[in-house]
């Protein structure tokens, strides 16, 4: 739902109503992940998308039924050779998707969520999404660290879909959950779609040049919750990295150090060292590479600066093993040479490592080109 967010809440204010698609599970090469989104408005406006393309015009049709109807409906598409166009789902893959009507007698906290997500506070949406008994299809919890709103049925459904749900989004992570019909946890019946709508990953960028602006353009194209950090206030502006949610002025040691100690920092955080200057990268170094789990730190430099920062960093007293996490020289071998090519380079190093990927030109592999998400947790 946070890809339609913002339109879906000016629809419900004004006291419409949505129609909303949600790729709630996918099975081998699906073109999104669970949690992307759909939505049709009462003017018939379409916004989102929930695989690229290939399914959409069906989706469009079942929406606005559902507009209509109230009836919440749990698709399936997924194809064979025979009937590849019936939807237009030509990838082999299968996708479940869950369509809904959204307003503000059916969802009265989305302005709520709205908020959370937009301040960066953890919130967990869990609906019921197949039951014995339809009419609790379409309940939902509204689940925080602290907090829970709404029910899905009963007290026993509630507290377990509650408790699971918080491990969810302690994880950042979006699933389908099944329950017996009132909560069992060994039963089976009720199936509970959990969005998790932990704070945006962050991406740290540190040092305040040319190719840290367009670093922090891929970034924010990415998602990432973007900061720039530079000691030299003349150059840590605003004006220059206007895609940066942040820019900060202060030595990046001691910034990172400082985040780190107030828990800004986790397994999804990016950070990406431009500085190549040893009084700045190697104090840097020393803190990133020390922290139990990053996603990803790299380093700017040539290879002889690499060498040179290896050295700096041993004699600092850092192991083979933690050296063994940076990526540096940072960056896939695309044969980049402006900021802007560097920094999809860069964003191409940082998706293969978040995905297992290898770098290697599509044509020349076979197998599927989606990995999931489950291969790589396990």
């Amino acid at each position: 739902m946070r890809d339609v967010l913002k339109e879906l809440l000016t629809v419900w204010r004004a006291g419409g109503t949505a129609g909303v698609g949600t790729v709630v599970r996918t099975y081998r090469s699906a073109p999104r992940l669970p949690g992307a989104s759909m939505m049709v408005a009462p003017d018939g406006a379409a916004t989102g998308s929930v695989s690229g393309g290939c399914v959409e015009g069906a989706l469009y049709e079942t929406a606005t039924e559902v507009i209509e109807s109230g009836v919440p409906v749990l698709e399936k598409y997924g194809v064979t050779d025979d009937d590849a166009f019936a939807v237009g789902l030509t990838c082999g893959g299968t996708i479940e998707i869950f369509v809904e009507s959204v307003s503000r007698q059916n969802f009265d906290s989305l302005e709520s969520v709205a908020a959370d997500v937009e301040e960066h506070r953890p919130v967990a949406v869990a609906t019921v999404i197949a039951h014995p008994d339809s009419s609790c299809v379409g309940r939902r919890l509204v689940v925080r660290p602290d907090t829970a709103d709404g029910s899905i049925g009963s007290a026993r459904a509630n507290a377990a879909v509650i408790d699971d749900a918080r491990g969810l989004l302690a994880a950042g992570r979006i699933e389908v959950l099944t329950y017996g019909p009132d909560g069992e946890r060994r039963g089976e019946g009720m199936r509970v779609f959990v969005a998790s709508y932990a704070p945006r990953a962050r991406m740290l960028v540190f040092g305040a040049i040319d190719f840290a602006a367009a670093v922090a353009r891929q970034g924010s194209f990415l998602g990432y919750r973007v900061t720039v950090c530079d000691a030299r206030e003349v150059f840590a502006t605003p004006s220059r990295f206007p895609t940066a949610d942040e820019v900060v002025i202060d030595w990046p040691h001691r910034y990172l150090a400082a985040q780190a100690e107030a828990g800004e920092i986790d397994s999804r955080t990016v950070i990406c060292v431009l500085t190549h200057d040893p009084k700045f990268d190697v104090p840097l170094l020393e803190v990133a590479l020390r922290l139990p789990d990053v996603a990803f730190v790299g380093a700017m430099g040539s290879r002889r600066t690499h060498q040179d920062r290896l050295e700096r960093l041993r004699a600092a007293g850092l192991t083979d093993a933690e050296l063994a996490r940076l990526a540096s020289p940072i960056g896939l071998d695309l044969g980049a040479r402006t900021p802007e090519e560097t920094a999809v380079s860069i964003a191409a190093e940082i998706i293969a490592t978040r995905w297992g990927g290898e770098g290697t030109s599509l044509s020349g592999l076979g197998g599927p080109i989606h990995r999931r998400a489950s291969d790589l947790r396990s």
